[in-house]
């Protein structure tokens, strides 16, 4: 799996991601080919960069990983919640039978793929974010909340409430919102307002259960430090629904694409939440997270002591440690013959460094070899 730029991108090659359109419906789905108009496409919609399985523009196609949430349950979530905000900008109040539905569809995907790992998450243009985000992040929190052992009513709970967790964002202006640089104080004190107006607006609802559906407004930012906002509530004082989607959160954030960054791979995301946020999040909460989350996604590329490897598998509660297929040596020399290792079952060997899409890039061009064909043999 490899990140290109536009200009990079060429007809045949594979989506590893979905687009979401300005409707917050899918227009490319991940597994779609790429034809010329659909790239042409993709630059009038403003997308910079995409995942693609490979660069091999014909041949046999790389399988990619089943996704944790089935197509159609994003689509129609993401609708959803664009729908509600849309409802309430005009009429100041929304319909949530439909969000409720599509809650629900949420909890039967999480708990019908419980062997499915998180690999990569869908591509939204700008203007999209929040939308795509609170179903990233109802995703994420619900299944965390199945591997900690909430009940059906929590999980329900929760995944509805983490799909209306950024409503408060309705108040921030939309240049605050997409400032493509670091806000000043007063900007981020407008920001900072929006988890208490989350969490009213949702008890203004209709909702039988509305003051539990807005706990994760109002908490999901909070720290376990007492440092976060707007309560300052620290440890036990923050509600399970606030612990658990704050780690979504924050994960979502940092693996998408924004105005003012690019995403960072999982690894790079990984490696902040556990050594740059100490004090932020539920230590045993993060741990059961990255236990489910690929770290190193399959079709990543890595540079490891044993040689240079492409992941072939990633098996939970053991993200951080892949199965890799080594296909070169350290002075990136093509082995005759590539072989498996089994990281969770070695000491000998380490992963030294994940290649960046630009090395990745220069790599295939050097050596006329896209790592990515040896996992076509996998999905035969």
């Amino acid at each position: 799996m490899i990140n290109l730029p536009l200009n990079r991108l060429q007809p045949g090659m594979v989506m590893a991601q979905s687009v979401l359109n300005s409707s917050g419906a899918s227009y490319l789905s991940r597994g779609q080919q790429l034809t010329t108009s659909y790239i042409e496409r993709l630059r009038q919609m403003g997308v910079r960069d995409i995942h693609v399985s490979s660069t091999m523009t014909s041949g046999p196609k790389v399988p990619l990983p089943e996704d944790v949430l089935q197509e159609r349950t994003r689509a129609i979530a993401v609708k959803r919640v664009y729908d509600m905000f849309q409802q309430i900008q005009e009429k100041k109040t929304f319909d949530p039978v439909p969000l409720g539905k599509a809650s629900a569809a949420i909890v039967n995907d999480i708990m019908a793929r419980k062997g499915n790992l998180v690999q990569l998450t869908d591509l939204r243009v700008h203007d999209m974010y929040t939308f795509a985000h609170s179903v990233n992040v109802a995703m994420l929190s619900s299944l965390l909340g199945v591997l900690c052992g909430l009940t059906e009513a929590e999980l329900s709970e929760l995944t509805l409430g983490t799909l209306m967790h950024d409503l408060g964002k309705l108040n921030i202006p939309k240049e605050i919102l997409n400032k493509p640089g670091r806000l000043d104080e007063d900007e981020f004190n407008v920001v900072k307002r929006h988890p208490m107006d989350g969490s009213n607006l949702i008890q203004s609802m209709p909702f039988p259960n509305a003051k539990q559906l807005a706990i994760v407004a109002r908490q999901h930012h909070e720290h376990m430090d007492g440092k976060g906002y707007p309560d300052h509530r620290r440890g036990d004082q923050i509600h399970i629904y606030g612990r658990i989607s704050a780690i979504a959160d924050v994960y979502d954030a940092l693996t998408s694409v924004r105005p003012y960054k690019k995403a960072y791979a999982p690894s790079v995301a990984y490696h902040i939440m556990r050594n740059c946020s100490v004090g932020h999040f539920d230590e045993y909460l993060m741990r059961l997270f990255f236990s489910n989350v690929a770290i190193y996604p399959v079709g990543t590329v890595l540079d490891t002591t044993a040689g240079y490897g492409i992941v072939r598998r990633v098996e939970f509660g053991k993200t951080e440690r892949p199965v890799v297929c080594v296909f070169a040596d350290k002075d990136l020399r093509l082995l005759d013959k590539t072989f498996d290792i089994d990281f969770s079952e070695t000491s000998r060997d380490t992963i030294d460094k994940v290649l960046n899409d630009t090395e990745l890039l220069h790599f295939i061009h050097e050596m006329h070899f896209d790592p990515a064909v040896l996992l076509v043999e996998d999905g035969k």
